[in-house]
């Protein structure tokens, strides 16, 4: 016992020292579901894609958005509206059949995670629903300014609500140990402003039934997107 109290302690130490670190300038703010979100969002690059992740803790929170852009792969979305979809709906043609119509620069993808019961115990997820011409407010990011490598914009969205629970035989055979990770796995987020191993799909937990929606409204973002040339 006192060896884990040391753990914690030591966790909490680097927690306190790493959000006076990586102050940035950066900026998000929403209403999710009536509830304010304020975070300083970072930018991480996949491949030939560019994520936006903005996450806060207590609980552990993390709203993530990409934007499907198959002519300007390396750079800064352009200014424009990006059409929010479901990630299956994110090809090539489906892409160019969006920009022809003229009304979107582009597509992005959604997902926002909330922990509903600690330690990461469960989860509350949110995912991009699938375009629907009759109601493009399903959800739409708009970059409003796109200059000397920062990115503006602004954001509401619809997304289609889950729920997660950390299955028995992952908290059992995990013992103390998963414990600790977890513990870790926080103090991480929250020093670094990254999301460390925050999304339960694929991480011991199982889908519940229940489902229903998670609306995000004023929605606006300032973040250092690549260096200014």
């Amino acid at each position: 016992m006192r060896k884990l109290l040391i753990i914690f302690t030591l966790i909490i130490s680097f927690d306190s020292i790493g959000q006076q670190i990586i102050a940035n300038d950066n900026t998000l703010s929403a209403t999710i579901d009536g509830k304010e979100f304020n975070t300083q969002p970072r930018r991480i690059r996949i491949g030939n894609y560019y994520w936006v992740t903005a996450n806060s803790t207590k609980p552990d929170k993390s709203l993530r958005f990409w934007f499907v852009d198959y002519e300007n792969k390396d750079a800064m979305p352009d200014v424009g509206k990006y059409l929010v979809i479901d990630e299956k709906y994110t090809s090539e043609k489906y892409y160019e059949k969006t920009l022809k119509e003229g009304v979107f620069r582009g597509l992005a993808v959604v997902k926002y995670v909330e922990e509903t019961k600690t330690p990461r115990m469960e989860y509350h997820v949110g995912t991009s629903l699938k375009e629907d011409a009759s109601n493009v407010d399903v959800g739409i990011i708009e970059i409003t300014s796109a200059k000397n490598g920062f990115v503006e914009g602004t954001f509401s969205m619809t997304l289609e609500g889950n729920y997660w629970k950390e299955r028995a035989s992952a908290t059992v055979f995990g013992g103390v140990g998963r414990l600790v990770d977890k513990a870790k796995d926080k103090a991480k987020t929250s020093a670094t402003g990254y999301d460390q191993d925050i999304d339960p799909e694929g991480n011991g937990y199982k889908r519940q039934e229940k489902k229903d929606q998670i609306a995000i409204t004023n929605g606006k973002f300032k973040l250092k997107f690549v260096e200014a040339k």
